[in-house]
């Protein structure tokens, strides 16, 4: 005797329909699982590089901007030199204030590496500038405050210096003028790999100020002297030129 289905009665799956199906949708999702898994960490180191070289251009924008506003700015009355010390993993040197909450005025900001919980990053801090007195610290003693993270590790970032000679050296100490450009170079330190270089020219003038001020002073004598030639000699042209009205 077989059983038949009623006309009226619902149609629906049985049992071995829903495990199979169960089944093939276990199979889709740990197929799909898989493939994410594969691809995920790619994406997630994607992202970080990408993330990290922003960072990265940003921190050497900021250094060539600091870099490039360095000014010839004296220590002190007594000392007519600029004050910019540099070496191979540092630089001091005096620039124009500038922030959200920079005053008006100077600041010495010095640029180089330090230890941060046993590892090495570059740092960027800055001070006010005042004149220094005589038994004043040399400048890479100078206290400096603010400290802000530009680099961490394995990146290290190195300073090179050149002057009218375009050759480049791993020092600027206690020069009469400013260097003319400076390289900078990151390199990853497991590898020595160089990553980035970069030339920065510092906009500066080549003289103190006071002899700059001497300079604009005798240009604006020999002005002067121009100018009183020029009247003298209009007043001397004076008598020959024709007269106006009368006979």
């Amino acid at each position: 005797m077989t059983s038949q289905r009623k006309p009226g009665g619902d149609a629906g799956f049985t049992l071995i329909e829903a495990l199979v199906a169960l089944a093939l949708t276990g199979l889709l999702l740990s197929a799909l699982a898989t493939l994410t898994a594969q691809w995920l960490p790619n994406w997630n180191r994607g992202f970080d590089r990408i993330q990290n070289n922003e960072q990265i251009a940003i921190a050497m924008q900021r250094i060539a901007a600091d870099l490039s506003a360095a000014e010839y700015v004296s220590p002190s009355r007594e000392q007519k030199k600029p004050l910019f010390n540099g070496s191979a993993l540092a630089v001091t040197f005096v620039r124009t204030a500038f922030g959200p909450n920079a005053d008006i005025g100077l600041d010495i900001v010095r640029i180089g590496e330090t230890t941060d919980h046993g590892h090495l990053v570059t740092i960027r801090t800055h001070a006010p500038f005042a004149p220094f007195p005589p038994d004043a610290p040399p400048p890479e003693q100078i206290h400096t405050k603010d400290p802000v993270v530009l680099l961490r590790a394995p990146l290290r970032l190195s300073f090179a210096y050149a002057g009218a000679d375009h050759i480049y050296r791993n020092d600027w100490h206690d020069q009469n003028v400013l260097p003319k450009t400076v390289m900078l170079t990151l390199r990853e330190a497991t590898s020595d790999r160089v990553l980035s270089v970069s030339t920065v020219t510092p906009v500066h003038v080549d003289a103190a100020a006071g002899k700059a001020g001497n300079a604009s002073s005798n240009d604006a004598k020999e002005r002067g002297q121009d100018d009183n030639k020029n009247s003298g000699k209009e007043e001397s042209e004076a008598p020959n030129a024709p007269r106006q009205g009368g006979s």
